[in-house]
């Protein structure tokens, strides 16, 4: 009898053509899991899920943090109000959860904590050049699951953000840092299965520390899974 797959929703954007959705899915299929695309405009299937992602993009509406983020930004309320209610239910059924950028960011806000509007103007070390290329350095703290799971204490990641984790919300701690000591991962500090990370690893999947991310999360699904049937 074939063992069967945990199933991994992903959450994004609605457009039809996201670079981000292939690149996670192919990833996620890489590690041997079924994939589920959930958006605005893709319905859930109403399958149980066993991991999520919750997939980068547009900036989060300020007033979910209290920000003041003004200006030429791109938001997306009901992206917002979708991802909110996913996370909310993946804390509830403890579901293992992976935040990507936006992602990371808002799950710490789901958990009461609040972002950087903009850091660019923080930067001091690392330039804000946007790309996909592994450029940036990110420290990973030594007692942090995170580096169990990548299996690397010094990461080299890509750069998409202008927000970032600030103040880290409940339940969750801050386990890696770029050189201006710019939050760029968290994780919980419970039972529950949650590491968030402010790169996107998705267009990393053929490095090793990086795929091991999205091995992390259908490992925790697989038992998840187990612990249904």
């Amino acid at each position: 009898m074939a063992r069967r797959k945990p199933r991994i929703g992903v959450t994004g954007a609605g457009k039809k053509w996201s670079p981000s959705w292939w690149t996670t899915r192919l990833a996620l299929w890489l590690c041997g899991a079924e994939i589920e695309r959930i958006s605005v405009n893709h319905r859930p299937s109403g399958l149980p899920l066993h991991g999520i992602v919750i997939g980068g993009g547009s900036d989060i509406s300020p007033e979910h943090y209290g920000g003041t983020l003004e200006g030429k930004v791109k938001h997306d309320p009901d992206r917002d109000e979708l991802e909110i209610r996913w996370i909310k239910k993946a804390l509830r059924d403890d579901i293992p959860i992976l935040g990507i950028c936006r992602g990371a960011q808002l799950i710490n806000v789901v958990h009461g904590g609040n972002l950087y509007d903009d850091i660019r103007k923080l930067r001091k070390r690392t330039y804000n050049r946007p790309g996909l290329l592994p450029t940036k350095q990110v420290f990973v703290r030594k007692d942090a699951d995170l580096g169990k799971v990548v299996k690397k204490r010094k990461l080299r990641v890509n750069s998409l953000h202008h927000q970032a984790v600030h103040d880290v919300g409940e339940n969750l701690r801050i386990v890696a840092h770029d050189l201006d000591e710019i939050p760029q991962a968290i994780e919980s500090t419970g039972h529950h299965p949650i590491i968030g990370v402010q790169w996107h690893p998705e267009y990393l999947f053929y490095i090793p520390s990086e795929l091991r991310l999205f091995r992390w999360l259908v490992k925790q699904g697989r038992e998840l899974l187990e612990r249904s049937d």
